[in-house]
């Protein structure tokens, strides 16, 4: 149980210490990325983030099928960052998916990772209430998947303003 998840609002500064973070390991980086382009300024934002990673990266998408991934690419001499786990519940919400299921295989699948796994996700859970049922669901199934995920790292990171705090 090698891994860590970094929590944080959005633009505090947790995919940059992801990151830092993976660069600072030996060996190959895989940068595991849940984001789909669907409207023009998102696919600005992954060119962006894809051309600051450099060229020591390897992307794969995976916007469903987390599990998956982490089951072919995870081995020894190998770091998977996977940013982030927010924009993956929402994916699977959007399309209907099982999240119970796609969670309990995400877990599965780190329990049985042979290299070391980053997670990135939002901390979406310290605002208000939201006043409609569906922003409801999102805001439940993401601190579920955040519960579910730090149970099973060996290090959880709280980020605000670039700086991060030990939870765990």
């Amino acid at each position: 149980m090698n891994h860590l998840l970094v929590l944080g609002g959005a633009r505090s500064g947790k995919s940059r210490h992801a990151q830092m973070r993976a660069e600072a390991m030996p060996g190959e980086l895989i940068y595991v990325a849940t984001a789909q382009a669907l409207d023009a300024e998102m696919a600005d934002r992954i060119d962006r983030h894809r051309a600051d990673r450099g060229a020591r990266w390897r992307t794969v998408d995976a916007p469903f099928d987390l599990a998956e991934v982490v089951q072919a690419q995870a081995r020894p001499g190998r770091t998977l960052l996977i940013d982030c786990l927010t924009l993956w519940a929402s994916n699977l919400l959007l399309a209907d998916r099982d999240m119970d299921a796609a969670l309990a295989a995400l877990i599965n699948a780190l329990d049985h990772a042979q290299g070391p796994v980053i997670l990135v996700a939002n901390e979406v859970g310290l605002g208000i209430v939201p006043d409609n049922a569906l922003a409801r669901r999102f805001r439940d199934m993401a601190g579920t998947i955040n519960q579910a995920v730090a149970a099973h790292c060996a290090e959880v990171l709280f980020v605000a303003a670039g700086l991060p705090l030990r939870l765990k």
